[in-house]
């Protein structure tokens, strides 16, 4: 079957067709996952392979993995360029708003950053009422709820309705496969056992970002609607950002032009993040309930096109996918024999 708003070559402007053509090529050289021990203890996300070195860094192999659900469910052509080179954008842009762990990049896919204790938080930051994960606000709106991770929320919102203000919804962090649990300040604190100090300089951080992303996301003509962030502790002790910031697999975006007009008519935003990939999954029923379904190549290819869309659209640069087999690049930029 075919998805409605899925890749069709009538559908897209010549001048991306270059482009449709270069994922097509990519379908099959994408990078599932690495292994590569003698870059040091390895560990293993849903969507990025981490090794910690014995002098104080961590390498960030973004791979092509895609998730929804909590479950890898496939891969998308160069998604893990696309996140790294926009993870590298947004910490460059926000390094004076919070300290992060960024250093530098040896190759499309891999970060090198300074390695850090993780917190056991993930600081997630909601600006509307949405979603439609078990763990969404407007899922808990929907059946009556009216406290949200410690907030309030007012009578008479329907989806995708503009919250008086972001709030902070923060959850715990599962292992790869598990459940992620949103709570208030107190209950993560007592599941978590965390430093209360530290989680307060984290959110104070997360508020500030968000802030700071949304007002970027309104000069490119976009809305920055919720994201997460991660935050770790240096060995000094310093609480700093890490994972990755305000790209498509960690935030959602919507395009601000159409917002008003297709909320009126009752319609889902326009948009180009994740939430694509999950609506199609639940077009064919699935929602997340056993084995994933195979994605198809158009719909594989539409995903990746509206990640070098979100790229293009928030940094203003054109993508300029590197076609190398990712394993043999890897190698070599990082010096592996």
């Amino acid at each position: 079957m075919r998805y409605p708003g899925t890749l069709h070559s009538a559908h897209v402007p010549h001048e991306k067709l270059e482009l449709v053509r270069a994922l097509a090529a990519g379908l099959d050289r994408t990078l599932l996952g690495t292994d590569f021990p003698t870059l040091g203890e390895k560990y293993e996300g849903k969507v990025r392979d981490c090794y910690s070195t014995n002098d104080g860094r961590r390498l960030i192999v973004a791979t092509d993995r895609i998730s929804a659900f909590y479950k890898v469910i496939g891969t998308l052509p160069f998604k893990g360029q696309l996140l790294t080179a926009m993870a590298a954008f947004w910490f460059d842009k926000t390094k004076d708003i919070a300290p992060n762990h960024f250093l530098s990049l040896p190759d499309p896919n891999v970060m090198e950053c300074v390695e850090c204790r993780p917190l056991p938080v993930e600081m997630v930051v909601r600006a509307y009422v949405t979603g439609v994960t078990s763990t969404s606000v407007w899922t808990a709106y929907q059946r009556g709820d009216r406290e949200f991770c410690g907030n309030k929320l007012p009578d008479g919102l329907v989806k995708n309705d503009k919250l008086p203000a972001p709030i902070l919804t923060p959850s715990t962090k599962a292992e790869k496969g598990g459940h992620d649990i949103s709570a208030s300040r107190a209950e993560i604190l007592r599941i978590t056992g965390m430093s209360s100090a530290e989680f307060d300089v984290a959110a104070g951080m997360a508020l500030a970002l968000f802030q700071a992303g949304a007002a970027h996301a309104k000069s490119r003509g976009l809305i920055l609607v919720d994201t997460k962030y991660e935050f770790g502790v240096r060995a000094d002790g310093k609480v700093i950002v890490i994972d990755e910031i305000h790209t498509p697999d960690s935030s959602r975006y919507w395009f601000a032009g159409s917002y008003e007009e297709r909320k009126q008519k009752g319609e889902e935003p326009e948009s180009f993040d994740k939430e694509y990939v999950r609506r199609w999954l639940a077009g064919v029923d699935y929602k997340g309930d056993g084995p994933p379904p195979t994605l198809p190549a158009d719909v594989r290819i539409e995903a990746a096109r509206r990640y070098v869309e979100a790229y293009e659209t928030i940094t203003g640069e054109q993508f300029v996918p590197n076609a190398d087999d990712p394993i043999a690049r890897m190698r070599k930029n990082l010096g592996i024999a």
